[in-house]
């Protein structure tokens, strides 16, 4: 496994024991192994990885878009991409899976592509792809920022398709 999937891994597993004394253990989806592609940018794309991950546990707020108001999913991608890349991106999911940018199949997905999730032809979702099957993105009310896995049952049911941003 390279040394970035090992940072990753690490992260992943340390920050769910985070809030408490108590270790939680969320149980794992079957999934498939996702290949790992390099990103066109590594530089930037661990940029945008580094921050997304740092915000792990900021609270959802609907048209949220800082980490001191909290995020919406669409207000997180924004904010990462700004902070870190000074790079504007639409503000909604719907207009973020129709801006710009070539449409990625799942086995061919980056860190730092954005994946898309609804039902039908409708995007209402939207989140950062971080490598190994899992993305960083702030999913609904009541909740916080957090890592899940495309394999999952919602979001491998829901999954509508990847953009890549950097190129």
């Amino acid at each position: 496994m390279p040394a970035r999937g090992w940072l990753l891994l690490m992260l992943a597993a340390a920050l769910p024991g985070c809030g408490g004394d108590k270790l939680v253990r969320q149980r794992l989806p079957a999934h498939r192994d996702w290949p790992v592609v390099a990103p066109a940018d590594p530089v930037r794309a661990n940029a945008v990885l580094m921050r997304a991950i740092s915000l792990v546990g900021t609270p959802y707020r609907y048209g949220g878009n800082t980490p001191d108001s909290g995020f919406d999913c669409s207000g997180l991608v924004n904010y990462v991409y700004r902070d870190m890349l000074d790079l504007r991106l639409p503000r909604t999911s719907r207009e973020l899976a129709a801006w710009q940018g070539p449409r990625i199949q799942p086995d061919r997905l980056a860190a730092a592509d954005l994946v898309f999730f609804g039902s039908g032809k409708a995007v209402t979702h939207v989140g950062i792809y971080v490598g190994e099957g899992r993305f960083v993105h702030a999913p609904s009310s009541g909740g916080t920022v957090r890592l899940d896995y495309l394999d999952g049952p919602y979001w491998r049911d829901h999954y509508s398709g990847a953009r890549r941003i950097l190129k």
